[in-house]
């Protein structure tokens, strides 16, 4: 499975036989989409940058809430979560999904505003590759970030959703991707384009890999 980043909380999973694509935004985040298309689009809130469902070609399968899924052979579980620390009340729901693509179960968090219960945490089940958001102001932050890395025990570790040089001027208040490396205790390397990765290419050991947005 080739893994890709097209910036803030939007990904492109290109697995062997399908694409899934997680969190379309618009053109206010200061990304540029282009021209995109999968057979699956994950949409964790409703939200004007994570919800572009109209700049997806391909007449995409479109989930938009909790529930137990299987399109084209992958399984998907996505689990009922919080955008903020007050079960919603500021600014509502969120779905997390794990999406089992080529025998890699993958897990986007969307806009996750608070560590894990015990229930989410056993209904996500094991995660091989974790896109966790660590940027704060309206989703977890840099600290929160690593205690649900340490809660799942993923074998790779994305980060996303914090600040870049497209979305200055654009999105305010995000903390860039360096306090949470230093929070994880690991040196900033060099983003990558992107990321491959099979069953038998996972690290035995966690590991953060940053990657250069597309967008």
């Amino acid at each position: 499975m080739e893994i890709t980043w097209l910036g803030h909380a939007c990904f492109r999973l290109r697995g062997k036989e399908v694409t899934v694509l997680t969190d379309p935004y618009g053109p206010q985040l200061g990304y540029t989409l282009g021209r995109v298309s999968a057979q699956i689009v994950t949409i964790s809130h409703d939200h004007p940058g994570h919800n572009n469902v109209a700049a997806v070609g391909g007449e995409p399968y479109v989930l938009r809430g909790p529930g137990e899924y299987e399109v084209q052979d992958v399984l998907i579980t996505a689990v009922a979560s919080y955008h903020d620390d007050e079960r919603g009340k500021r600014l509502g729901q969120n779905t997390i999904y794990v999406l089992h693509v080529d025998d890699i179960a993958v897990c986007h968090l969307g806009d996750l505003g608070h560590v894990l219960t015990d229930g989410q945490r056993e209904e996500l089940g094991d995660v091989d590759v974790l896109l966790v958001p660590v940027g704060g102001n309206n989703t977890i932050n840099a600290g929160q970030a690593v205690e649900v890395i340490s809660q799942l025990d993923p074998r790779v570790v994305i980060p996303m959703h914090y600040a870049t040089a497209a979305t200055e001027g654009k999105v305010e208040g995000l903390d860039p991707v360096e306090k949470f490396c230093r929070e994880m205790g690991v040196e900033v390397v060099e983003p990558q384009p992107k990321l491959a990765v099979t069953r038998g290419t996972l690290p035995a050991e966690p590991q953060v890999i940053t990657l250069s947005y597309r967008g």
